[in-house]
């Protein structure tokens, strides 16, 4: 009797280890039905032991053919009640053709000298519909394909408005200029010294990060932080793209809306940032050619992307980095 007690309690430790060790992989659409062109998100959730590093996959473009994204990934990572990692993978997409999709099973790797694991989700389900805008007959009645739109304002509405805001902008132009209460005294104007050119800024400030050797000494996230920091500033310079405080899909998005087109440097960028997140939010350890890759490509995309020199100087000169390593 007391043999058979001592292996329940065994048989029931080591389900708890195993359990605490499991992990889960889930993917889904916030709906499984949608219109043509709506926008919905789509998830990838893993539920993990804290003492693991797992490596997901990053979708680009599109979830599956048909399936576009417009936004992603963005990654947020929280503890559970019972001490393990919820990593979540969000991406916002549509599609512009009808139809029923299946996504196939999306799967989390662990990759360890015991050799290569793979964790996969169920498979997902979106039905897309198109709009039925038409009655089952349509010789019965007249209907709309759009909503009236609202009458516009007229001139003789607007008009009155118009006068009274330029009265009293005269009023208090002229208030300003002859009342001996508002005059100022002239003060002499200091002309401002034009800043450096962005990609100058950037590239000296790669270079302090380099000399540094931040992830030789094991500092790897601050190493990251920092790399972000000079490109996020130098597309604030170059584009007024103003993504200190945003995302990565945010500051995507800003930059795409400049005029960027979504080439080698856009798709560059963005997988830089995405790695940085990795590391800063999910805990992602790289390697060393990683961490000299990300620098490296940091440097091509200022690099590809300055501003080209006036006409009026005599030479344009390219930057290139030596091959120094960090």
């Amino acid at each position: 009797m007391k043999r058979s007690g001592f292996t329940f309690l065994l048989l029931i430790t080591i389900f708890i280890t195993l359990k605490g060790q499991e992990v889960t992989v889930s993917s889904a659409f916030d709906t499984s039905r949608i219109y043509i062109g709506d926008q919905i998100g789509f998830a990838i959730t893993v539920n993990q032991p804290t003492d693991l590093t797992i490596t997901l996959p990053f979708f680009i473009d599109t979830i599956c053919r048909n399936i576009e994204i417009i936004t992603g990934p963005v990654i947020d990572t929280s503890s559970t009640k019972d001490g393990r990692y919820r990593i979540i993978q969000k991406y916002l997409i549509t599609s512009f053709d009808s139809g029923f999709y299946q996504i196939p099973p999306v799967f989390a790797e662990i990759k360890n000298e015991s050799g290569l694991k793979r964790y996969y989700s169920d498979y997902s389900q979106l039905e897309v519909m198109r709009i039925n805008t038409a009655p089952a007959d349509t010789s019965l009645k007249i209907y709309d394909i759009i909503k009236p739109y609202s009458a516009p304002l007229t001139i003789g509405e607007i008009l009155p408005w118009v006068l009274v805001v330029s009265l009293l902008g005269a009023s208090i132009w002229a208030a300003i200029k002859y009342l001996p209460g508002f005059k100022k005294e002239k003060r002499n104007i200091i002309p401002l010294i034009n800043p450096d050119p962005a990609h100058v800024i950037a590239f000296r400030e790669l270079e302090k990060l380099s000399e540094e050797k931040l992830w030789q000494k094991g500092e790897t996230k601050n190493y990251y932080t920092r790399l972000t920091e000079i490109l996020r500033q130098y597309l604030e310079n170059r584009y007024r793209v103003y993504s200190l405080e945003l995302t990565t899909s945010e500051t995507l998005d800003a930059l795409y809306r400049t005029g960027f087109k979504k080439d080698d440097s856009y798709k560059m960028l963005k997988q830089i940032l995405t790695g940085a997140d990795l590391v800063k939010f999910a805990k992602f350890h790289p390697e060393p050619e990683d961490n000299e890759l990300h620098f490296q490509n940091s440097w091509e995309f200022v690099n590809a992307t300055k501003e080209i020199e006036k006409a009026n100087e005599e030479t344009e000169h390219e930057v290139i980095r030596g091959e120094g390593t960090l």
